[in-house]
């Protein structure tokens, strides 16, 4: 099996056990960044360490897979994966229920 790094922001927190089996259906390992750390170890932990944490699974991964709007930090995430040559590939979250896979040009980055 594969292992799966799925980046996702925050607003899709509440659906990372979701994200983690969609993963597992299709036949990878995630190393899903909020299952691993909850939402940065409920702020105990300085973020700059958990980034670098991620940053870690996101090289040992063999791929990258992006679901819904692109933050910051996930877009600091695909630019890494970029430059370790992993495959990265791109998923909708529809009405908070379904996934469906989708085209890197109809990615939708969050406003910030």
């Amino acid at each position: 099996m594969k292992l799966i790094y799925p980046a996702f922001s925050k607003k899709l927190f509440y659906f990372r056990a979701h994200i983690s089996k969609f993963v597992l259906e299709k036949n990878g390992v995630p190393l899903n960044p909020f299952m691993i750390h909850e939402y940065f170890l409920l702020d105990t932990v300085d973020r700059d360490k958990i980034r670098e944490s991620n940053n870690t699974l996101v090289s040992r991964s063999d791929e990258l897979w992006v679901f819904g709007e692109i933050s910051n930090g996930v877009a600091s995430e695909i630019a890494l994966a970029k430059k370790l040559k992993k495959p990265i590939r791109y998923f909708s979250v529809i009405d908070s229920k379904r996934i469906r896979e989708t085209r890197a040009e109809k990615v939708v980055y969050e406003k910030d």
